[in-house]
């Protein structure tokens, strides 16, 4: 990157440039992104932001906030994506500027099965997977999701405090511990802590090649993680780690040690 800047657009060409990036993102006719010129240009006018990433003058990186109810102080990330490298700088400028107009938490949803974005938000940024949802958006039609479940996991991210270090158990710990289920490539899918404090699950390495490749083992991972996360969360743990090699850490800190 020569010369890297990040600032919120106000104009209609820049409304224009972001749709048609998310649309490349997103694998999506540009006459159908993900969210339209008119709609980003509407949720700025109402008193979100949309930051946009520029190499030089070169797009490469937006991501869209609104606000949550007036009494949350929360800021909402309705969508997001930057080149490597950048997404960490994109989110702390939405977080500068959510801070600015007196939010103090952000949320939002990603795919649990993409291993990148769940170390991105849970290491790189630490926030905490707060809710499992499943199939939240239904069928979807672009070039990333289609043929499959939309299941989410939630995130919420401190802004005065971001980036802070999880309680994260040992990996040997988590190899030490007793498989309590099975992936669909017969590995080990989810271990878990005899002293309850922690559950592992594992996700494959690159859920949107599998997609594409066998749709079916794909939709069976999907179903698979959801059991797992479903249990663990109802028993009130929530996901606070990812692995380098592709395993959640979720935590329940009530738990005794």
């Amino acid at each position: 990157m020569t010369s890297l800047s990040i600032r919120t657009v106000h104009d209609v060409a820049g409304f224009a440039a972001v749709a048609d990036y998310f649309s490349d993102v997103w694998q999506t006719p540009r006459t159908a992104p993900p969210l339209l010129p008119e709609t980003l240009h509407s949720l700025a006018h109402a008193g979100g932001a949309v930051h946009a990433a520029y190499d030089g003058e070169r797009l490469a990186g937006a991501c869209v906030a609104v606000f949550g109810p007036p009494a949350s102080r929360e800021i909402y990330s309705v969508l997001a994506a930057a080149e490597q490298g950048l997404g960490v700088r994109l989110k702390q400028a939405q977080r500068a500027w959510a801070v600015e107009h007196g939010a103090r938490t952000m949320r939002w949803t990603f795919d649990p099965l993409v291993g990148r974005n769940a170390r991105f938000n849970l290491v790189k940024l630490g926030a905490v997977g707060s809710e499992y949802l499943v199939d939240f958006y239904g069928p979807m039609a672009d070039g990333v999701n289609d043929g499959d479940e939309t299941d989410r996991l939630a995130v919420t991210w401190d802004l005065i405090a971001p980036g802070s270090a999880h309680d994260s158990a040992d990996t040997r710990d988590r190899d030490a511990a007793p498989t309590t289920d099975a992936a669909p490539d017969g590995g080990p899918l989810a271990r878990r802590d005899p002293r309850g404090r922690y559950v592992w699950c594992r996700v494959p390495d690159d859920i949107v090649a599998l997609r594409a490749a066998d749709p079916a083992l794909a939709l069976a991972w999907r179903r698979a993680v959801r059991d797992v996360f479903t249990k663990a969360f109802a028993d009130g743990f929530t996901a606070t780690d990812m692995s380098r090699d592709g395993w959640y850490t979720l935590t329940r800190q009530e738990a005794s040690v």
